[in-house]
């Protein structure tokens, strides 16, 4: 399958599907001599792992990533990196019943349609079981921008139509969402486990804080900084779409709202979200990603087989009732692998 890749110079490579032996993702470009070992990237994929709150599935998988090439004695080597994750809690039998039928909101209509073939065990590669490569990837990215004074942190900003009142960066490690506002937190716990008990589910905003980036990355025309900022994010399944700065809010803008004016200290607004021109202005980048909700749902509905008769289907398993939490360490690790192979391709120019 063509796609799997993404980076020129820190490139990304992940593979494996949802209940296959392993899923794992190949690195070339890495430098070399970056302290690494399991336990920087195992912080990571511990908060992307399953079964965490009564909203989370259930599946237990530890996310145990193995360096398996690429270092020695602790140190990158510049060859290729290879990290491996096992599938430990694989229960195939629990789709048996669907193995023919389409789920609306899946990849099981247009994989079929595609390749003529589809692995139809939790998605396969369609899965959001991919993203545990991602996220394994995006804890290397990180050691590259954090040497350059580079941070990424991504926060809830709204659940099920349940917005954040304020921003306090310090609260997102102290609720299970990840939100910035504790009251609010506690209201989208609420509708979620609402959601839980109808057997349905629920789509939110992320947003996405790049601190610390200089002025200058990002490759105009085609490879400009933000569009290859979006282009990561909208590849991940659940992502339908991506804001940067004002965003949308700007086609209601003029010209005088909308321009950050410049000063000797700098930009005195950052309604840019930090890149002007596809390179970055040295401003925060600012981006937010709407989450579509879970398409697994016990929900009945309407649908078809592959022999296009009429079909009923509740979704039954362990499922999530939304991508929210898991969501946020596979959006920083997304962010940081654009910016990784930015700030490579920009110390090959300079």
């Amino acid at each position: 399958m063509a796609g799997n890749s993404i980076g020129v110079v820190f490139k990304v490579t992940t593979w494996g599907e949802s209940h296959g032996k392993a899923t794992g993702v190949v690195i070339d470009g890495c430098p070399p001599g970056i302290d690494l070992n399991e336990s920087d990237i195992q912080r990571d994929m511990d908060r992307r792992r399953p079964g965490i709150g009564e909203s989370s599935s259930p599946r237990e998988e530890r996310d145990r990533v193995e360096i398996v090439s690429g270092t020695f004695e602790g140190k990158t080597t510049g060859t290729p990196l290879s990290l491996i994750i096992e599938n430990e809690d694989v229960k195939s039998r629990d789709y048996d019943a669907i193995k023919d039928v389409f789920r609306p909101g899946h990849g099981d209509f247009t994989y079929h349609k595609k390749y003529g073939i589809r692995d139809y065990r939790g998605g396969g590669r369609a899965s959001g079981r991919e993203t545990a490569a991602r996220v394994a990837a995006g804890a290397v990215a990180k050691k590259i921008i954090h040497a350059e004074g580079i941070s990424v942190v991504a926060y809830t900003r709204e659940v099920g139509g349940i917005s954040v009142k304020k921003i306090v960066l310090s609260h997102i490690s102290e609720n299970r969402l990840c939100c910035p506002d504790m009251d609010t937190s506690a209201e989208m716990e609420e509708r979620l486990n609402e959601a839980k008990r109808k057997g349905d589910s629920l789509g939110g905003i992320v947003e996405i804080l790049v601190s610390g980036c200089p002025p200058g990355l990002g490759e105009p025309v085609f490879d400009k900084i933000d569009a290859d900022l979006a282009k990561a994010l909208m590849s991940i399944g659940t992502v339908k779409g991506v804001e940067i700065g004002a965003g949308f809010q700007a086609a209601g803008m003029s010209g005088s709202e909308c321009n950050d004016p410049i000063t000797t200290e700098g930009f005195l607004m950052n309604n840019a979200g930090g890149v002007l021109a596809g390179i970055t202005n040295g401003d925060d980048i600012v981006i937010r990603i709407a989450c579509k909700p879970i398409a697994s749902i016990e929900k009945k509905q309407q649908t078809i087989d592959i022999q296009k008769r009429p079909q009923v289907v509740s979704v039954m398993g362990r499922h999530d009732v939304s991508v929210i939490p898991r969501i946020i360490p596979v959006c920083e690790a997304m962010v940081s692998i654009v910016l990784a192979d930015h700030i490579m391709r920009q110390r090959a120019i300079r």
